[in-house]
């Protein structure tokens, strides 16, 4: 073997674990977010793929000719893909119970710029997921999601065909837990909510000519943010177990 052979053969694998890496990445909470620099990101992964290339790197699959070269990268782009998204997935979960809250406590035309996804979305929200996103940086989680790449290479070897129903058939169990954990942590807000339609109701029947409506709605904005202080930190705390176990499910771990 030459010496050009063995520098090409170490740098096909670096470069095929920056395919999954790097595609892993483009979605994954906090590093794939619209308010990281693109640069940064990229030094990020780069970094990494340097950590791990000499671990689950093989240049092997890449330099066996075009085509085949071709369909591993291909591949490799697919289950990191899929890997970033089932992290993003489990987020949004977080933006669907903000947006049941904001529903039930008046709030849903206060809208802001999500430093998540770069779009408007209501304060309760945002909220929600920039305290979801922190707190997985904060308790260490992010190597979670990292790990969660690594221990991919066991249950997705290099160069295996991705398997394209059980993607799917993942992404669609992680939504479904994403909206059981959305209802959750909305489940206080949501009968709060009809507790107050009910109070509307009943005392626009007994005084038609209030404006109920004006009425309530500081007293409903209120009793909403406190309710939102109480359950919060609980709510957060569970949420945290549940994304491990999402995160675990869909890398092989659990």
């Amino acid at each position: 073997m030459t010496l050009t052979d063995a520098v090409t053969g170490e740098l096909a694998a670096y470069a095929i674990v920056f395919c999954r890496l790097g595609a892993a990445m483009m979605f994954l909470p906090g590093f794939g977010d619209s308010a990281v620099n693109t640069r940064s990101r990229l030094v990020m992964a780069l970094a990494i793929t340097f950590a791990m290339g000499g671990v689950f790197g093989d240049g092997s699959h890449l330099t066996g000719g075009f085509w085949p070269a071709i369909s591993v990268v291909v591949s490799e782009i697919i289950i990191g893909l899929f890997i970033g998204l089932a992290g993003r997935l489990t987020i949004t979960a977080l933006q669907s119970a903000g947006s049941i809250i904001a529903a039930q406590i008046s709030l849903s035309n206060a809208l802001s710029t999500d430093l998540v996804s770069a779009q408007q979305g209501s304060l309760p929200a945002n909220f929600l997921t920039i305290v979801g996103v922190m707190l997985i940086f904060a308790t260490d989680l992010h190597h979670l999601l990292l790990a969660g790449v690594a221990r991919s290479y066991e249950t997705f070897p290099v160069a295996s065909a991705p398997q394209m129903d059980g993607f799917a058939e993942a992404v669609a169990t992680i939504v479904s837990e994403g909206f059981s954990i959305a209802l959750a942590l909305s489940a206080p807000f949501i009968l709060v909510g009809i507790t107050v339609s009910l109070g509307m109701g009943l005392l626009a029947r007994l005084m038609p000519q209030v404006q109920v409506f004006f009425i309530i709605m500081p007293l409903q904005i209120t009793v909403g943010l406190g309710l939102l202080a109480l359950t919060l930190s609980a709510g957060m705390q569970w949420y945290l177990h549940r994304f491990i176990e999402l995160q675990s499910y869909a890398t092989g771990g659990g």
